[in-house]
């Protein structure tokens, strides 16, 4: 017998009638001779429906309210599958995050997880029932307060109990068939990918892939747990994301996918005293309003000799409360100003066959130039080569770049419900 964690999305889940196709789904798994456990995201756009009322009686949400409220769509997802798999005749528990024993740190809104003690799930899986789990949420044992793992949570709590439970595989049901060279929503003609690297699924989400959350993807690397990325609407085979490509005696493709993202905004610090330590003092001020940066270009300042301009990118979410961050600290730090851009869109091409293969970035950087883009900022790691670009002009550039690689397929992809997860 085997031990199977399934991870349904909100678009898998998001009515009565998907919410009993996934019921029959499930116990299709037990009956082949599995334990299964399951972790579900809040139905549909529940979870935006709840931020939207909050911001409507609150001007500025308490963040312990906040999590209280946004696991209730968990909660409800949880305990409405447990009903459909009891009508088809199987045993089946439903438990919060803090049931499940998903102990985090004391962060609200973004927590992260420090310890995962399933007591109430192996007890559940060992009398035979079916345990369901709700996603996005756990529990803090100092403060003893329900917290919430921010977006794509559900995903992080699936792979973290397949790794703490010895899951055989986490299965990620989305609403595609699997991970895609391309977003299939941008580029009809992607293709999915029988398989993908760690290294490779991190990049693409970091890149802003949704198919995956990229903490799960790391949580999964970290303790070996093989993810396979299917659709909840098909029995089609998926994706499956290991350490290896799946051992088969081919090389790595080159270019694994292309990948777009708008989700970030960008930062130029102007007129920064160009001496040593000024660059520390700029990201340690960033660093401590919480930002998370992504690409760093420093240049000389076209205003004024003996001073540099530093221009990075971030999540939009964190763009204001940077901003008031150094704005605060300007007179200190003796930078002349702060210009701010949300309307940026970032490509990236990821693939492990980078290492070994020469000339992807004259390729890039060719059909850049052909489709008429403009690019004003590159980062590059081994594997992945990131532009950025106006928002405006990305869907075109994610189309032409994917052309431009051969990973056009003949036909147009499916695409279930169109969240993305």
């Amino acid at each position: 017998m085997s031990l199977i964690v399934q991870k349904f999305g909100g678009s898998s889940v998001a009515d009565a009638p998907s919410i009993k196709r996934v019921a029959a789904r499930i116990v299709e798994t037990k009956k082949a001779g599995n334990d299964v456990v399951v972790t579900v995201s809040a139905m549909g756009d529940t979870t935006d429906d709840l931020l939207d009322l909050a911001h409507q009686v609150s001007g500025q949400p308490d963040s312990r309210e906040m999590d209280m409220l946004l696991t209730t769509g968990e909660r409800m997802s949880m305990s409405l599958l447990a009903m459909a798999i009891r009508d088809l005749g199987f045993d089946a528990r439903s438990f919060t995050g803090s049931q499940a024993g998903m102990m985090t740190d004391a962060q609200h809104g973004r927590a992260r997880i420090v310890d995962v003690t399933p007591t109430r799930v192996r007890a559940a899986l060992d009398e035979g029932a079916i345990a369901i789990v709700a996603g996005f949420q756990g529990f803090n044992t100092d403060s003893r307060d329900i917290t919430t793992l921010g977006r794509g949570g559900s995903d992080t709590t699936a792979v973290a109990l397949a790794a703490v439970l010895g899951a055989e595989v986490c299965e990620i049901y989305t609403d595609v068939d699997g991970v895609f060279t391309a977003d299939p929503r941008v580029v009809p003609r992607a293709q999915k990918l029988a398989a993908a690297t760690y290294e490779e699924m991190l990049e693409l989400a970091a890149a802003g892939a949704k198919v995956i959350n990229i903490r799960a993807v790391e949580f999964a690397r970290r303790h070996g747990v093989t993810l396979h990325v299917r659709s909840s609407f098909t029995q089609d085979v998926g994706t499956f994301i290991s350490k290896e490509h799946g051992g088969e005696a081919v090389e790595e493709p080159i270019i694994a996918g292309v990948a777009g993202d708008t989700s970030e905004a960008k930062i130029t610090v102007v007129g920064v005293p160009d001496i040593p330590g000024k660059a520390a003092e700029i990201f340690t001020i960033v660093a401590g309003a919480g930002a998370n940066i992504d690409m760093i270009v420093q240049n000389v300042s076209v205003h004024e000799a003996g001073r540099t301009d530093i221009s990075f990118t971030l999540p939009i979410e964190d763009g204001e409360r940077t901003m008031q961050a150094l704005e605060d600290a300007r007179e200190e730090s003796g930078f002349e100003s702060l210009i701010y851009d949300d309307e940026i869109g970032r490509l990236s091409v990821v693939g492990a066959g980078m290492r070994t293969n020469a000339g992807v970035s004259a390729q890039l950087f060719t059909a850049l130039s052909g489709a008429g883009i403009n690019i004003e900022m590159i980062s590059t790691s081994e594997i992945r080569i990131s532009v950025i670009m106006r928002s405006d002009i990305l869907p075109d550039a994610v189309r032409a770049v994917h052309r431009a690689f051969g990973l056009d397929g003949d036909v147009d992809a499916t695409v279930y419900a169109g969240t993305g997860r």
